[in-house]
């Protein structure tokens, strides 16, 4: 295990069932303040994910916390200071909106492992990511709205594209977190499983995705996230072009067929 930024956080490179691939994992490492995430943090985070990012050997990204929470947010202390500075506050926001959009377009699959709380800033994070799957112990929210706050970090807008508006103002407006069965059944996690099973769990979708196309899963997951934003017909023949493009250029695409027709397992590149 490697330690980054003077151990705000802890990666490790994980090995899957294919020797020579890995899941890279990230992991917040302030226990005792339950994982916020400050200026400091979402900078180690950023250089971190960047360099898993552009590692041909790792096939999935995780992100996890130490201790009993995923992460809590934002510093709160550390706001009653950062407030009094306008711009030093617009460039803690943007630098953590550029985290956020870094795990979006990440070229690989990002999966949140959601231990205990994750409120706030923890969301936001969460958010961004591509999958959740959850402790059962896990409470999940925004929470701003109980200590007079917002986010300014993609709680208001990702959280209504990635539940139903009405529930999305709901979590908003009353600050309440969910179980991790809640979240499930709203949509904003994929799985909930017992707490000693998350990394297992993981680790087990991480070796589902390996095998496949890495550059097939980044150009599915590009038009995903780019279509959400554009009209249907644009959207529609972003897809074309992709996919047009992808299969009559790559290795993957003619490797694929061939392994079919042969009736063997597909032997891709990477990225």
């Amino acid at each position: 295990m490697k330690d980054d930024q003077d151990n705000l956080i802890l990666t490790e490179k994980i090995s899957l069932e294919m020797s020579d691939q890995y899941l890279g994992l990230i992991i917040f490492n302030r226990p005792k303040e339950m994982n916020p995430l400050n200026w400091a943090t979402v900078e180690a985070l950023r250089a971190v994910l960047e360099r898993f990012s552009n590692s041909k050997d790792i096939r999935v990204i995780a992100f996890t916390g130490a201790g009993k929470a995923f992460s809590a947010g934002g510093d709160l202390k550390a706001y009653q200071k950062l407030y009094r500075d306008e711009e030093a506050f617009r460039g803690f926001l943007q630098a953590f909106r550029s985290l956020n959009d870094a795990i979006a377009s990440a070229k690989q699959p990002v999966i949140a492992l959601v231990n205990g709380h994750c409120v706030a800033g923890g969301l936001e994070l969460m958010l961004a990511c591509d999958f959740a799957y959850a402790g059962q112990s896990a409470k999940i929210g925004d929470g701003h709205a109980n200590f007079g706050q917002m986010g300014g970090a993609g709680s208001n807008v990702r959280l209504p594209r990635s539940i139903l508006p009405p529930k999305a103002r709901e979590l908003l407006f009353t600050g309440k977190l969910l179980t991790a069965d809640e979240a499930c059944e709203w949509g904003l996690v994929n799985k909930v499983v017992p707490d000693d099973q998350l990394m297992d769990a993981g680790l087990e979708f991480a070796n589902m995705v390996a095998p496949k196309s890495p550059l097939g899963i980044s150009i599915i997951k590009e038009v995903c996230n780019k279509g959400l934003d554009m009209r249907l017909e644009d959207a529609l023949q972003l897809e074309i072009e992709k996919v047009v493009h992808y299969c009559t250029h790559n290795h993957d695409s003619y490797e694929g067929l061939l392994a079919f027709s042969e009736k063997r397992k597909p032997k891709f590149e990477g990225r």
